[in-house]
């Protein structure tokens, strides 16, 4: 749309008058239980050092449908949310898509699983419940707009890891201006366009300039401060009004305050008419895409709890001529879980960053073949409690083939080199029945028994044990690479690094976010904080941020194995679940 165009267009809508949304509390639009219908979701109860697992992602379509993500059952729901007594229909997914986020648009439905593939559906478009997906190529999975539009929940491309531990990667924590983040997407209001967004040395104000394709003049230009520092700042989109949406985060300096998230609503001439604050801390488990926005300009949050999953209609809350947007989450009830623990003892040695990130790396670049004995038999085993197979999902269909990253094994841990010796032995790789007792005929790691080899433990620290072992980063901004986030009796995750549009970049073992591997993930700041993860350090871990880390190379098929540390804890302050 030419710039001439885009005035006129602004120019008309602004003739009209702006109606603000008369919403003023959230309100369920939907409710699904857990379950296999068309009106339920796969839930998988989280057990210790296991997360609630369930839907990942919520976009609006362009008709008004809500697109859902059922990454448990393997499919995506459509429905309209205001008819919600009405059933979903399901899309299948296709057996060999893995996928953790979506993006739905006129032309297909594009899934990400590590990069993005566009599905749709099979025969006629018809009134029948559930219907098959097919992959088709195309070139708008990779053109710069949906890869743009992935990247908004940090479905992206990841950097490179041999810049961890160089200066660039820690400009968050110093007093620098960072620079510019470029942003591009289709919007429903506008077409395809670019926004630029920098943040002032403070950290706590934005401006953004929106450009539409192939423009050097900015149509809008927008101003965002908060109270405390933002986070990840992210233009979502453009309503059919013109109406711009900017989805942000307020991270306080102190994790004693909450961290909050909010959408804001700006008019046309780029004014801010308001929020909608998200209720990050009602949710049981971190998804990757809890909010969209929809043509007419609602916004949806997707709030999981533990038997099951709302779709939300977020209200509206005006804000008239405000400087500062002041808001803060929600604080847990029963205040924060207990942060220490008496006569734990670990390794003594100091242990630098660059060798913790390089164990992690070999972790999840760890290159082996699915023998028929890592495989197992087929139909694989169901977990107890709901329909899962016990096998981790990166491996089905694999059986002889080369696989990257050691496999997620509930109640499992060890060394690279303990790990290969028991794949030797014929153990089977991996176990992602979490609600079920710990196997002793498999191998792997699961969430905390790969923080604790990475930082280079030679017993097992649960979730409820690493505080034993670490201390608290009061300042969230303060992390550096080879911290963790740990949630007591929930999941840990290796702390990697900031990205440059304010994200955490982290290292993590999941049978859900890592399809059950050890991989890297980005997540806004403000989902971890407010879901109760703990910014913790290793108490071993020295200062020394000079050494450059050697990340193996990926074509490291058996990574030596990093040598056992002399661990001298007790079982009675942790459990060894082997």
């Amino acid at each position: 749309m030419g710039c001439l165009a885009r005035k006129t267009l602004l120019a008309a809508l602004l003739s009209a008058p702006l109606a603000f949304s008369a919403m003023a509390d959230d309100v369920v639009l939907k409710r699904f239980t857990a379950g296999t219908g068309l009106n339920a979701v796969g839930l998988v109860q989280g057990g210790e050092d296991t997360e609630l697992a369930g839907p990942q992602a919520i976009y609006a379509g362009d008709d008004g449908k809500l697109f859902l993500l059922d990454q448990v059952n393997g499919r995506i729901l459509s429905f309209d949310p205001k008819k919600p007594q009405a059933a979903a229909k399901a899309l299948q997914l296709p057996g060999n898509v893995q996928p953790t986020d979506l993006v739905v648009r006129q032309d297909g439905i594009f899934v990400w699983d590590g990069e993005v593939r566009a599905l749709r559906a099979k025969g006629r478009d018809d009134d029948a419940p559930t219907r098959g997906l097919e992959e088709f190529q195309t070139r708008a999975a990779e053109d710069e707009f949906t890869l743009g539009m992935f990247a908004q929940m940090g479905s992206q491309k990841l950097g490179s890891a041999d810049e961890l531990l160089e200066e660039s990667t820690r400009a968050l924590p110093k007093p620098r201006t960072p620079l510019p983040v470029k942003q591009s997407l289709l919007t429903r209001g506008g077409g395809p366009v670019v926004a630029s967004i920098a943040t002032d040395k403070s950290g706590s104000l934005a401006d953004i300039q929106v450009r539409g394709q192939g423009s050097t003049e900015a149509f809008a230009k927008l101003r965002l401060k908060v109270s405390d520092r933002l986070g990840a700042v992210e233009f979502l989109d453009i309503d059919k009004k013109g109406r711009m949406f900017v989805l942000a985060e307020n991270i306080p300096t102190d994790t004693a305050d909450s961290a909050a998230a909010f959408v804001a609503r700006f008019s046309p001439m780029g004014a801010l008419e308001g929020i909608f604050e998200l209720p990050l801390s009602e949710s049981a488990a971190v998804s990757r895409r809890a909010v969209t926005v929809s043509e007419e300009g609602e916004v949806y949050f997707l709030r999981t709890r533990q038997t099951a999953v709302d779709v939300l209609g977020v209200g509206f809350r005006p804000l008239r001529n405000a400087k500062v947007i002041d808001v803060h989450g929600t604080r847990r009830a029963g205040g924060s879980p207990s942060l220490s623990a008496r006569g734990a003892r670990a390794a003594v040695r100091p242990l630098t960053r660059a060798e913790v990130i390089r164990t992690a790396f070999m972790f999840e670049r760890a290159r082996w073949r699915v023998t028929p004995s890592l495989y197992g038999p087929d139909p694989d085993r169901t977990c107890t409690g709901f329909r899962r197979v016990r096998r981790p999902g990166y491996l089905h269909g694999k059986l002889g083939q080369e696989v990257r990253g050691i496999p997620y094994c509930w109640g499992c841990h060890g060394s690279l080199q303990q790990i290969s010796n028991a794949f030797a032995r014929g153990a089977l790789a991996g176990n992602v029945c979490t609600r079920d007792e710990p196997r002793r005929d498999v191998a792997g790691v699961d969430c905390s028994a790969f923080v604790s080899a990475a930082w280079g433990l030679a017993s097992h620290f649960t979730t409820i044990a690493i505080p034993s072992i670490t201390k608290v980063v009061s300042n969230p901004w303060d992390m550096l690479p080879g911290d963790a986030f740990n949630k007591p009796g929930s999941h840990v995750m290796l702390f990697l690094r900031f990205t440059p549009d304010r994200k955490v970049e982290v290292m993590e073992a999941s049978p859900g976010a890592c399809n059950g591997r050890v991989c890297r993930n980005v997540y806004p700041l403000s989902s971890l904080l407010a879901r109760g993860y703990t910014p913790v350090r290793f108490r071993a871990l020295t200062e020394d941020m000079t050494a450059r880390v050697d990340v193996p190379s990926e074509e490291v098929e058996k990574p030596a194995a990093k040598p056992r540390r002399e661990n001298q804890s007790r079982r009675s302050n942790h459990r060894r679940r082997r």
